[in-house]
């Protein structure tokens, strides 16, 4: 996934505590991210967290295309095809 980094804020020191068997960190409220989920990576000694995105249209399409086929025996079932009435729209 590539880096965004739309601009640098100076550091701010944040509190860690313990949630069950997890660590966490409150987040400062000018470091609020959107959404409900985060991906956090490594590197170095430093964590990354960044908002996770809705997929675009491409990332929405190789997802459907990731989705089972039909196969021969499951066709869709044949619906009838009834010819269209004529009607006069110049009355």
């Amino acid at each position: 996934m590539p880096q965004r980094r739309h601009s640098t804020t100076p550091p701010k020191e944040a509190k860690l505590f313990r949630n069950n068997r997890s660590q966490a960190v409150r987040i400062p409220v000018e470091f609020e991210l959107p959404g409900e989920k985060v991906l956090i990576s490594r590197e170095g000694d430093r964590l990354v967290i960044e908002p996770v995105r809705k997929p675009g249209l491409t990332g929405l399409l190789a997802q459907w295309a990731k989705e089972p086929r039909l196969g021969p025996e499951e066709d869709f079932p044949e619906i009838d095809d009834m010819p269209v009435k004529s009607e006069d729209f110049f009355k």
